[in-house]
């Protein structure tokens, strides 16, 4: 199966850990600001719990130390964390790395880091939080693979599934998912929806 999954949701809670995961979503990140040393590695411990004998694969978003001492397989680091981060200890604790980016240097930054995969967005305005970057665009997807080569390219940013065919021909990997589940009037239909498409698409 490949690392991250075609579908890649995003969410901010242990339920909606529970809920995906209960729907046999391959790859899912935990996104959750603002805690402290204690409260992180209790979220992570408890979201591990919650994925532990499941298809899924749980990636933790940040808190890197959290996630070496409780044991996760999976981080994705935005370039505020990147920067505080022990690489050194995140590969000997053999974690997966993912990393944002949002311009060039960025994206030269993470390139040095030899990631797992690589996120670039938001490629669409986003509704959840104010990004301090304007949104990319599907052509700069197309220069990103260009440019990340091998590695896996994550689009991230207001995607909804009706436009999840012209991310993928401009040479996405993966679409990471916010809002289109976790606003989604019905996020188990939505959720069944991603799940369908990917596997139609093969």
């Amino acid at each position: 199966m490949p690392y991250p999954d075609r579908f890649y949701p995003v969410v901010d809670s242990l339920a909606w850990v529970a809920r995906l995961t209960a729907q046999g979503v391959g790859t899912l990140q935990l996104r959750v600001k603002e805690l402290d040393d204690a409260q992180s590695l209790q979220l992570v411990t408890d979201a591990l719990a919650l994925v532990k004998n499941t298809t899924t694969r749980l990636v933790i978003n940040d808190y890197w130390r959290a996630a070496i001492v409780a044991g996760a397989q999976h981080l994705h680091l935005g370039q505020e964390d990147l920067a505080d981060a022990d690489l050194g200890e995140i590969r000997k604790a053999g974690l997966t790395l993912g990393l944002s980016t949002h311009d060039d240097a960025e994206l030269e930054t993470a390139l040095k880091a030899e990631p797992d995969y690589i996120a670039l967005g938001p490629i669409f305005p986003t509704t959840l939080k104010s990004m301090r970057f304007a949104p990319q665009g599907v052509p700069k997807l197309r220069d990103w693979k260009k440019r990340v080569g091998n590695i896996p390219l994550v689009a991230i940013g207001g995607i909804k599934l009706e436009q999840a065919d012209e991310i993928f021909a401009a040479g996405a990997d993966s679409i990471a998912v916010v809002s289109d589940v976790t606003q989604n009037p019905d996020p188990d239909a939505r959720v069944r929806a991603w799940l369908d498409y990917v596997a139609a698409a093969g």
